[in-house]
Parts: C-alpha cells; sequence; structure tokens
C-alpha cells in the first residue's frame, strides 16, 4: 500500500495510541506505527523525536532513560493525562470520520 501523508495532529495520536498498548522507545514507536499501518505511515526521526519532546514538555509522556541490547535508550509512557487526552482524541477522530464519510459518500 503506498505511503499516506499524516494530517497535521495525527502524530500525536499515533504515538499515545501507540504508548497505551506499552511503554517503548522512539524508534520502538516508529516500527509499530509502519507495521500497524502496513507501511501507509512511516514516521521519520525528523518528526518523531519533535513530536515525542512536545507530547513529553505538555506532560502527556514521560520517558526515562535505560539500557537495551548494550545502548541508552529513552523508554516512553503514557501517563494519565496522556491516557485522558487519547480518551478526548479517539473521541474527535469518530467525529471526523463520521463526518468525511458522509461528505464522501454524498451524491454528486
Amino acid at each position: 500500500m503506498p505511503k499516506a501523508e499524516l494530517l497535521q495532529g495525527t502524530l500525536d495520536l499515533l504515538i499515545l495510541r501507540t504508548l497505551e498498548l506499552r511503554a517503548m522507545h522512539g524508534i520502538g514507536i516508529a516500527d509499530r506505527i509502519e507495521q500497524v499501518t502496513h507501511g501507509v505511515f512511516v514516521v521519520g526521526p525528523g518528526s518523531l523525536f519533535p513530536a515525542l519532546r512536545r507530547l513529553s514538555d505538555k506532560g502527556l509522556i514521560e520517558g526515562e532513560w535505560t539500557e537495551e541490547n548494550g545502548r541508552r535508550v529513552k523508554v516512553y509512557e503514557l501517563t494519565k493525562p496522556g491516557r485522558a487526552q487519547l480518551a478526548r482524541e479517539k473521541r474527535n477522530w469518530v467525529k471526523v470520520l463520521t463526518g468525511m464519510n458522509q461528505v464522501l459518500a454524498e451524491e454528486a
């Protein structure tokens, strides 16, 4: 399936949803997004790490340095405010998708 451009704000939602399942390091998050979307969304470091920093600054995720396979990595997890934000974002996306489906299905 061809790659698609992320709409503004969707990267944060994808990261929060990925971390809802379990804590991960940055590249693991990007890999999981690519895997789950079957390659439709590929998140490069230039987009991923500023998003992680932004989410961390907002208190929606927390990162802790640890060692994995002999390398120092920062593992991120969702905070309680992050879970609440994710729930709001999910509800909003249901509304957006419903509206878009109605527009796209409308007869010309």
